[in-house]
């Protein structure tokens, strides 16, 4: 692939030659000579390009509002967003570890303790998609597409909430089911 970006030694030794014969000739000419031995190397590149450049997110707009020495603005401060947050999110992950692994370990299936991982797994996916969506989706660029998504985020972990309550009462229990499928 490297040698259809850059020419050859062939390319480059018949260059050399035309411009070591060529040394007469006019500055114009040679530039004319270099131009027309590129556009048969850009032919050459172009020939495997067999299909067009589709863009599937046109780019942001590169534009800035206000003049260049507007101070930056700074946004509304929340005590649910930010460091709280921030720990919110950590301490939810960090709870995972020993949930998923104090059932087997300890050898009893409780159902609270069931009910805390199934409310912790679910939180931990909301928050990490929810983190998805505002990454990715820009709300000045895309807010329609953005509003879709935070409320199918909404909708789907409404659902796995409501489905996994109904498997913890109704069924054997996130735990017992994995303690199952281990043995099976």
């Amino acid at each position: 692939m490297a040698s259809l970006l850059r020419p050859s030694g062939a390319m480059l030794g018949h260059m050399s030659r035309l411009s070591a014969t060529q040394s007469k000739a006019t500055p114009f000419a040679m530039a004319l000579v270099r131009q027309t031995q590129m556009k048969s190397a850009t032919s050459q590149t172009t020939s495997f390009h067999s299909s067009a450049r589709k863009e599937i997110l046109k780019p942001l707009p590169q534009v800035v509002q206000g003049s260049m020495n507007d101070a930056a603005p700074i946004p509304h401060s929340s005590p649910s967003h930010g460091s709280y947050h921030w720990t919110f999110e950590r301490l939810i992950a960090a709870s995972l570890v020993p949930l998923t692994i104090a059932p087997f370990a300890a050898g009893t299936l409780n159902p609270v303790m069931d009910s805390v991982l199934a409310t912790a797994l679910v939180l931990h996916s909301h928050i990490g998609f929810q983190a998805l969506i505002v990454d990715y989706l820009p709300a000045s660029r895309v807010p329609k597409t953005r509003s879709l998504f935070v409320w199918g985020l909404r909708a789907a972990t409404l659902t796995v909430a409501v489905g996994l309550y109904e498997f913890e009462t109704n069924d054997v229990g996130i735990t017992e089911a994995i303690k199952r499928i281990w043995t099976a």
